[in-house]
């Protein structure tokens, strides 16, 4: 993979077409990685996010108490991987994390799941109502990066990376779609 850094203010964009997510988290040495379909753009300059991080889910946690987390845009490639990090709770499985391949980036202490289309590592902005009653944070993007292979230049290039770089839309029921054609009218 050839990670690149992403413009704060362009990273939105990562997220802008609605993908599933991987949100990642790490506190006192323990990372963690679950699959949530519900997460998107917020704001662009600062860039902020929004995701769904259940109360029973053992990474929101872990992202309570660092305050810190990281989104990953997973691939049609991982959507296997998407699926288990979905359906298993390191609550209930203590090993859930070993085979999934992490690296971090330097100055941010936040696992990022290797093989991904796109990385944002967050700071949580404390919404306490938010987060109890919805379940619902908001992280404002400290750093994001991006494989080449599939954006460039401020833009997605999923036509040219290969079908296997599509990113992944969650339905139900194990089902995913992943992103389809381009259709570029330019710029107005």
């Amino acid at each position: 993979m050839t990670i690149q850094s992403i413009p704060l203010p362009k990273a939105f964009r990562l997220l802008n077409h609605g993908p599933v997510l991987l949100v990642s988290g790490c506190h006192n040495g323990t990372d963690n990685a679950m699959a949530a379909a519900w997460g998107c753009p917020l704001d662009y300059n600062p860039c902020r996010l929004t995701v769904v991080l259940d109360k029973l889910a053992f990474t929101r946690n872990l992202i309570e108490q660092s305050g810190r987390f990281a989104v990953q845009i997973p691939v049609q490639a991982q959507a296997e991987l998407v699926l288990a990090m979905g359906r298993s709770s390191r609550n209930a499985n203590p090993r859930k994390m070993d085979n999934v391949p992490l690296f971090r980036q330097a100055g941010f202490d936040v696992p990022l799941v290797a093989g991904c289309a796109a990385w944002l590592a967050c700071r949580v902005l404390p919404e306490p109502h938010n987060q109890q009653a919805y379940d619902l944070f908001i992280g404002e993007v400290e750093a994001a990066w991006a494989d080449d292979a599939v954006f460039r230049d401020g833009h997605w290039r999923f036509d040219e990376a290969g079908d296997d770089w599509r990113t992944l839309h969650y339905v139900s029921g194990g089902q995913f779609y992943a992103i389809g054609r381009g259709l570029d009218l330019g710029e107005r």
